[in-house]
């Protein structure tokens, strides 16, 4: 089971359960981003709402609050993703195939089938979940600011650099339980925010394109969620179909 978040963090959902709008989820702080090939960036109705993973050519993992707004689920017509670029001003736009989103049962993603991208996609992990005390680095377009995070979305990807907390930690309180689909991180440098939302959480080092986690909420100081994809793999996989 999935922890509820407090009310002071983004809101989340559930596939098929309560939704709630999504935040205009860039990262507070950080550094700009210079390499992440399978970073997508989504927009509705034009507008930055959140961020993605290209885990295919033809398939997006996000979160699923991200495709709900005012308990109805955003249309496929008014979705657009950014890909193959940083700037997310000069990224090629694709469209979701229309009825393919598919979201997990048990954590806050969402797959979504794209026309094929000329994209080189993210690598899922194969040797188990991510273990505390472990540098993980999350990527997004999203609020650089406290406050009006609308005011302040990024056109360049950036990326900030968390540490694994044990989900026993106190801090981990609203974020993550023990054997829950999340795991919590707290920040080392920069901390994401509203804009991040679905976006990807890598390793690093000789795992840097392995996605491990999917950006879902952050106290926009100095703790961050993010739902466990080596837990989720066999759905991926089921979904994706590789």
């Amino acid at each position: 089971m999935r922890l509820p978040r407090v009310a002071v963090l983004l809101a989340l959902v559930v596939p098929a359960t309560i939704v709630a709008a999504p935040g205009a989820s860039a990262v507070i702080g950080g550094s700009v981003s210079t390499h992440a090939p399978w970073a997508v960036r989504m927009l509705v109705d034009g507008r930055g709402e959140c961020t993605g993973t290209a885990i295919s050519r033809e398939w997006v993992i996000s979160a699923s609050h991200c495709f709900f707004e005012q308990a109805e689920a955003i249309a496929d017509a008014r979705i657009e993703f950014r890909v193959g670029r940083l700037d997310q001003r000069r990224g090629t736009p694709v469209h979701p195939v229309p009825g393919s989103r598919q979201g997990s049962a048990d954590a806050d993603m969402m797959l979504i089938k794209v026309p094929p991208m000329d994209v080189t996609p993210a690598k899922l992990p194969g040797s188990g979940p991510v273990r505390p005390g472990r540098i993980v680095r999350q990527y997004g377009w999203g609020a650089t600011c406290q406050g009006d995070e609308n005011a302040c979305q990024s056109d360049v990807l950036k990326q900030s650099d968390l540490r694994v907390l044990p989900t026993r930690d106190r801090r981990c309180a609203g974020f993550a339980v023990p054997g829950g689909s999340d795991f919590c991180t707290t920040g080392v440098t920069g901390i994401p925010a509203g804009g991040d939302s679905g976006g990807p959480v890598m390793g690093t080092g000789t795992t840097a394109d392995t996605l491990v986690g999917v950006f879902d909420t952050s106290d926009r100081a100095t703790i961050a969620g993010a739902g466990d994809v080596f837990g989720q793999a066999a759905w991926i996989r089921r979904v994706v179909g590789g």
